[in-house]
C-alpha cells in the first residue's frame, strides 16, 4: 500500500494528492501534524514537512516538488510536466512561483497565520502579515488571471503541474473564505473547471474540525 503523510489544509500535501487521483494512483493519506515532530516521522523526513510519500516498495519521498517530479518519471502515461523543454520550463517556472513566491506572500501571511498558528499553539496571529497577505492574494489574482485569459491552461495548452500547483494553494485559502473570486473572472473560470475534475474529488470533501468552508467550496458549478 502507498501511503501519503499529509495536513488538509497544506497546499503542497493537496498538490501531491491531486497528481496522485490525476495519475490514478491509489494511496491511503495519513493525517500527519507536524508540530508533534514524531521521531519515526523526523526518521522518514528530517525535514519535518508534509507531504512525504511512502511507496509499497519502502520507497521514502519526501517534498511535494520531489514528490511530483518521482511521480512524473515512474508513472508517465498521464504527463503533467510538458512534453517539450520549453513546456518543461514553463511548468517548472510557474510551480517555483506557486510554491515559492505566492507560499511566502499569500499562503503563509494567510492560512499560516489564521490556522496553523492556532492549532500549532505558536501564538496569536499577526493582523499586519494577514493584511499583507490579502494585499498580495489581490495581485497574484491578476497574474493568474492573464495566464487564464492568455492560455488553455497555466503553463500552455495542456494541464500541468502548474495548475495543480495553484489549485493547491488557491483550494486551501477558498476552504478558509479567503479568496475573493470576483477580482478575476477567468480565474473564477480556471478554477471551477479544475474542481470539476474527477481528481478534485478528495479535495473537495475534506473537511477540518473548526473550519466551515463557505457554500461554494463543493460547488462544481460555482
Amino acid at each position: 500500500m502507498r501511503y501519503l503523510y499529509h495536513l488538509p489544509l497544506s497546499p503542497f500535501s493537496r498538490k501531491v494528492r491531486l497528481v496522485l487521483s490525476e495519475k490514478r494512483l491509489p494511496y491511503e493519506p495519513r493525517l500527519e501534524k507536524v508540530w508533534d515532530r514524531r521521531p519515526e516521522y523526523l526518521d522518514m523526513n528530517p525535514a519535518g514537512t508534509v507531504p512525504t510519500l511512502l511507496e509499497d516498495n519502502g520507497l521514502v519521498i519526501p517534498d511535494s516538488n520531489v514528490i511530483c517530479e518521482y511521480l512524473e518519471e515512474a508513472y508517465p502515461d498521464t504527463v503533467l510536466m510538458g512534453r517539450t523543454l520549453a513546456e518543461r520550463v514553463e511548468v517548472r517556472r510557474l510551480c517555483a512561483w506557486f510554491d515559492g513566491k505566492f507560499a511566502q506572500e499569500v499562503t503563509r501571511n494567510l492560512l499560516g497565520e489564521k490556522f496553523m498558528k492556532r492549532l500549532s499553539g505558536r501564538g496569536e496571529p499577526d493582523a499586519y502579515a494577514i493584511r499583507n497577505g490579502y494585499t498580495a492574494l489581490r495581485h497574484h489574482l491578476q497574474y493568474i488571471g492573464w495566464l487564464a485569459e492568455t492560455r488553455k491552461w497555466l503553463a500552455g495548452a495542456n494541464i500541468s503541474l502548474a495548475d495543480f500547483a495553484a489549485a493547491g494553494h488557491l483550494s486551501a485559502l477558498d476552504f478558509a473564505s479567503d479568496v475573493d473570486w470576483t477580482i478575476s473572472p477567468a480565474v473564477k473560470d480556471w478554477y471551477a473547471r479544475m474542481k470539476s475534475r474527477p481528481s478534485f474529488r478528495g479535495i473537495l470533501s475534506d473537511r477540518v474540525p473548526g473550519v466551515t468552508p463557505p457554500a461554494h467550496y463543493a460547488d462544481l458549478d460555482f
